[in-house]
């Protein structure tokens, strides 16, 4: 199938400090091509790889679950590592789960977390009727564009596949339990007014997490995909500078340039 138009992966090749994004559930890479292009033009080396299933028609994401977008960042967080000195791993609702997942599993290997409107759970009396209600319905509505800025639209699908909402669901649960093993220094932006993901969410994943280093801001601006909200900038800018707190050559003429 083609890939639909906005949402093919994105890569720059940059300097020693490396940045993997992760996007949504349902979502496309378009969603955080922005903040991703921002961190580019600053020298930084940046994978946002597409996902097994996404960016295409939903019947195809019907057919992945949790393992195989795992193992897409997971590969891709391996390939940084390979060619940078430091890397760093973010994400975007679902797209948080994995990056801290990531942070869990490498230890190390990641040197900072930065995500926004991270998701922990489904929510409401549908997450109990999935492991039934997936062999009876195909789908339910779509959960893009949830955007406050008018004229401002998420590449994705507009149906949610229940199967692989049921595997998302095992994947939350599987998640929450490795919190405790998130050491990293956390970047946790998040909308009060958030219509997908709840500021419960990030609460949670706050109170389980083991970093001594955290950063909490709100996105008051903004809905759930932030990254194309009125507050996009707020996050770039943001998460500029975590990474080059912890990433000194970060924004230091010539040692972090590099295309």
């Amino acid at each position: 199938m083609p890939v639909l138009p906005g949402a093919e992966p994105y890569r720059h090749d940059g300097g020693e400090v490396g940045v993997l994004l992760c996007h949504g559930f349902t979502g496309s890479p378009q969603s955080l091509r922005p903040w991703a292009e921002h961190l580019a033009e600053r020298g930084l080396t940046v994978s946002l790889p597409l996902l097994p299933g996404h960016g295409t028609r939903w019947e195809d994401l019907q057919l992945t679950g949790w393992p195989d977008w795992y193992a897409e960042v997971d590969r891709e967080l391996r390939a940084l590592g390979e060619r940078c000195a430091q890397v760093f791993v973010a994400g975007l609702s679902m797209g948080g789960a994995l990056a801290l997942r990531l942070a869990a599993k490498h230890g190390e290997a990641v040197s900072g977390v930065l995500v926004v409107n991270p998701a922990n759970k489904v929510h409401g009396l549908a997450a109990y009727a999935l492991p039934v209600a997936r062999h009876l319905v195909r789908t339910t509505k779509g959960i893009t564009s949830d955007i406050a800025m008018e004229g401002s639209t998420e590449v994705g699908y507009d149906r949610v596949p229940l199967h692989a909402a049921h595997s998302l669901r095992t994947f939350f649960r599987v998640v929450d339990g490795e919190l405790p093993q998130v050491t990293q220094p956390l970047l946790l932006l998040h909308s009060p007014q958030d219509h997908v993901v709840p500021p419960a969410d990030s609460a949670r994943i706050l109170s389980r997490v083991s970093s001594s280093d955290v950063t909490e801001i709100l996105l008051e601006q903004s809905y759930h995909v932030a990254t194309l909200d009125h507050d996009a900038a707020r996050i770039h800018e943001e998460s500029h500078a975590f990474i080059g707190r912890l990433a000194p050559s970060v924004g230091k003429e010539g040692t972090s340039a590099g295309g």
